[in-house]
């Protein structure tokens, strides 16, 4: 296995999925996969802010940027790393505050993960 297939491979397990894009930038460039793997590795794990906080974080930073797929993908990670409903809609309400009805409209695919 090469070693692109094998970070896509790891990222993957610490999500719940492989986002097709990194298949994609390891073949074209596997030195900005690497680097994208060492940012990666800091936001996938604990640190002084849990690792789920973090993924709740980058949903509500994606969602004001109005990157639709971005919130699908922020979405299907903070549940991987175990947020709850409640702690999901809470950073809807956070959503909603800083970037307004279209933040939350972004988040449409998201949250019928959610259901």
């Amino acid at each position: 296995m090469s070693e692109h297939k094998k970070i896509i491979e790891n990222i993957g397990k610490k999500i719940g999925f492989e986002p097709e894009v990194l298949h994609t930038v390891g073949e074209l460039d596997p030195e900005f996969l690497n680097a994208y793997h060492k940012c990666d590795k800091k936001m996938l794990s604990d640190g002084a802010l849990p690792a789920k906080v973090k993924a709740l974080m980058g949903l509500a930073v994606v969602a004001s940027q109005r990157c639709e797929a971005c919130t699908v993908s922020q979405m299907r990670n903070a549940m991987h790393q175990g947020a709850t409903k409640e702690e999901i809609m809470e950073t809807m309400d956070v959503i909603f505050l800083t970037s307004g009805a279209p933040g939350v409209a972004v988040c449409r695919n998201a949250l019928k993960l959610v259901k």
